[in-house]
């Protein structure tokens, strides 16, 4: 952490705009040596143009940036300030309503079972190949507002409910156009390979993602990343590995869904392609962990989804026991309505035994990681972006601490206020 009164590149070439968040209980800076986040006491942190300029006591930030020359000041007294949550991975964009499913689970149906029967992805492919652009682009939009309004300043959304072409790559439109002037980053990602649609064995699908949906997905332009459901009927690891490849052939980074329902060697097809992230993780041992850290994928852990199902929650305690980070996110979609960071920290904490300091280490710098970010994001140190979240809760520890109420008072996106 640098001293307040050190300046950095972005103090010598800008005039611009000044923004002071000050007199914070607690500021989370970023994470420290070991697997939870440095915090300061009676923090404050300056930004000019977006970025972080100085951070520490606000005594030291106000000796340096005083009040008076600031654009924006927020008065953070009592409260903890935060980077900007990241959330980095959702299937945000979607259609329909599947709240009956969630009553059929109670009596017992499983995932499997419903999906076996034509519901569950597949049945919100209906309804999305159904919608039109404009119904997309608005569903998409009250969702990003949602988890902007709990504090998210960088959400990654995957297609999925597409399973052709055309819709995959409307979808990815949607999410293009969605996010365009939303003050929330959106990652997007293509998932063409979320389920199998029907008429088609899993080997034909392959052959139809690889020779004509990811040629389109990459001359279109928008995916950063390409993502499959590894798992017990629906990709194999074989059929995983050659779409992943074939999409980082097309300028894709691979993510892999792993090891949610049963362990078929999701983890190894991540460490073989070099995936910046392998997410749910609930069925994987310590081979599987072993061969995730020496590959330096991030793992990411989904605790609403085990919370939702009903089913046991990942082992985050064998990684952080380790000493390797967790990444955590809300696999916010129609089988998970969660768009609460707040909310997966307490599930996290309570669930996997993570310290509410691992926690909010896991919805920042951790998910960051997971998306391939190096700038800073999900920090608040000197030239990261300056998205940052202040909390009405005089701790860190309280975000996991309180769950009946969302404990966001302010968020700022590149140093503006964008919701209080």
């Amino acid at each position: 952490m640098r001293d307040a009164d050190t300046k950095t590149e972005h103090d010598a070439v800008s005039d611009g705009a000044l923004t002071i968040v000050y007199g914070a209980a607690e500021l989370v800076v970023g994470p420290d040596d070991g697997t939870g986040v440095t915090v300061v006491e009676d923090g404050a942190f300056a930004a000019l143009d977006g970025y972080v300029v100085a951070v520490g006591p606000t005594e030291d930030v106000l000796a340096d940036y005083p009040l008076a020359d600031a654009d924006t000041v927020v008065d953070a007294t009592g409260k903890t300030v935060l980077p900007g949550l990241v959330d980095p991975h959702t299937h945000a964009l979607f259609a329909g309503d599947r709240s009956d499913e969630f009553v059929a689970k109670l009596r017992g149906a499983t995932y499997e079972e419903l999906l076996a029967q034509g519901g569950g992805i597949l049945r919100t492919v209906d309804a999305v190949r159904r919608a039109s652009d404009e119904e997309l682009v608005a569903n998409l939009t009250e969702h990003l507002d949602a988890m902007l309004e709990h504090g998210t300043t960088t959400v990654e959304v995957k297609t999925g409910y597409g399973l052709d072409t055309e819709t995959e790559l409307r979808m990815l439109d949607a999410i293009a156009a969605a996010s365009g002037d939303h003050p929330v980053d959106v990652v997007p990602t293509f998932m063409g390979a979320h389920a199998v649609p029907r008429g088609m064995d899993a080997d034909e699908y392959v052959e139809e993602v690889v020779t004509e949906q990811l040629p389109a997905v990459a001359e279109q332009g928008i995916a950063e990343f390409c993502d499959v459901f590894c798992e017990r009927g629906v990709f194999d690891a074989d059929q995983s590995r050659r779409i992943l490849d074939a999409g980082r052939e097309y300028g894709l980074t691979p993510k892999i869904h792993a090891d949610e329902f049963a362990a078929i060697g999701g983890t190894d097809v991540a460490s073989g392609v070099g995936a910046a992230s392998a997410d749910h993780l609930l069925h994987t041992g310590e081979s599987g962990r072993e061969t995730l850290v020496e590959a330096g994928v991030t793992p990411v852990m989904l605790p609403g989804t085990a919370f939702g199902l009903g089913a046991d929650y990942a082992d985050a305690r064998a990684f952080l026991d380790a000493g390797h980070e967790v990444a955590l996110a809300t696999d916010f979609n129609p089988n998970c309505f969660a768009r609460s960071m707040g909310f997966v920290a307490t599930l996290a904490s309570v669930g996997m035994r993570m310290t509410p300091h691992e926690a909010i280490r896991g919805i920042t710098s951790a998910a960051a990681n997971a998306l391939g970010r190096s700038d800073g994001t999900g920090t608040l140190r000197p030239d990261s972006p300056a998205d940052a979240v202040v909390l009405d809760v005089p701790s860190a520890t309280h975000l996991s601490y309180r769950f009946d109420t969302n404990t966001v008072s302010t968020v700022l996106k590149s140093g503006v206020v964008v919701h209080a």
